[in-house]
């Protein structure tokens, strides 16, 4: 059906000064034609008390302004995220008087922008050029799924992007040699932290600052002064991560080198370690007679690494053959004095 007698323009139908009148009146056909919404959805939001009804007009039900308006708020709101019970909330307090103004304000503020970045747009072979001329279709997939790049309708080569920082970063850690799939799983990774910490970041300022606006449905000045808060707490949040963040980079940064260095310094000292043993070895061997030259001879002594250590500290690696012998034949001659001596009385017969 049209739009019946009644909207601006339409002759016999004119306001008090003369002029057309505004308050256009619609069937439920045209009414979904200038809303988006279909005739099932409009049907559907009256029986949930979302939409007013309609004039009952002989057997047609005759819309108005404020409906096709109604229409347009309620789309509003769930693009922001808003749940058909919460949007109930809202009109409902609009409708008893309390006002819908400053609410829709602080909708506003809060699903508007979070950073002044302004998106950008990019073809898929400047892309290209931008990650080094790789033409890596999955990963340019899982960055569409990621948000990162956004299709453009009707140009199959034209992506927006709503980040170009977030672009930019990606490009430089692909120049690093960070692989592109890579980039995109750590990003999903990063975001599920980062929405984690998101989350806590608000219970917190919902807890202390918020919570006496949200229990209940707001009047037009609270919502306009929720509005000002969020305006100003919005910065903190970038800041605190930010500060922190840098904390961590550096603190984790230089914990991760130090740990790296030092196990290269404990992998060079191991190295050191078995680099002098087996030179001590060798000398070890050399200091063996010639006429012994096999370990299994009964003129080859293996001495312990300690005491090894202590006699060439002593004497010098040159002498300790040398040394080790003339200790062991002085031990030899002590035994066999020792064997001589006969102490007093040890060889008398009892009386």
């Amino acid at each position: 059906m049209s739009e019946q007698p009644g909207h601006p323009g339409h002759p016999g139908r004119h306001g008090e000064d003369g002029r057309p009148g505004r308050d256009r009146e619609y069937r439920i056909e045209a009414l979904a034609h200038h809303s988006g919404a279909t005739v099932r959805t409009i049907r559907a939001y009256q029986d949930r008390g979302l939409l007013p009804k309609p004039e009952r007009r002989g057997r047609a039900n005759v819309y108005r302004d404020t409906h096709l308006e109604r229409l347009h708020q309620i789309a509003g709101l769930l693009d922001r995220g808003y749940t058909l019970a919460s949007i109930k909330e809202l009109l409902d307090a609009w409708d008893t008087g309390r006002g819908l103004g400053g609410v829709l304000g602080l909708v506003a503020e809060v699903a508007g922008p979070w950073s002044d970045e302004e998106a950008g747009r990019i073809s898929r072979a400047e892309l290209g050029e931008r990650f080094g001329g790789a033409q890596d279709d999955d990963a340019v997939e899982e960055a569409v799924k990621l948000g990162v790049l956004v299709r453009v309708p009707d140009a199959p080569e034209e992506f927006l992007v709503p980040s170009p920082q977030e672009l930019a970063v990606a490009a430089e850690l692909h120049a690093a040699g960070v692989p592109l799939l890579a980039i995109t799983g750590h990003l999903r990774e990063l975001r599920t932290k980062v929405e984690h910490i998101a989350g806590r970041f608000l219970d917190f300022t919902t807890e202390y600052v918020f919570r006496q606006y949200l229990d209940h449905p707001p009047t037009e000045e609270e919502a306009a002064e929720a509005a000002s808060l969020v305006r100003r707490l919005r910065p903190l949040a970038q800041q605190a991560i930010d500060v922190e963040l840098a904390r961590a980079m550096r603190t984790m940064a230089t914990r991760h080198l130090r740990r790296h260095l030092d196990a290269d310094a404990a992998e060079a000292e191991v190295k050191a370690v078995e680099a002098a043993d087996a030179a001590r070895a060798v000398a070890a061997e050399e200091a063996v007679p010639a006429a012994a030259p096999d370990r299994s001879l009964p003129g080859f002594v293996r001495l312990p690494d300690r005491t090894f250590r202590a006699v060439e500290a002593l004497v010098g690696p040159e002498n300790v053959a040398a040394f080790v012998a003339a200790a062991a034949e002085r031990e030899v001659q002590a035994r066999t004095m020792d064997a001589l001596v006969i102490e007093p009385g040890a060889g008398e017969t009892p009386g």
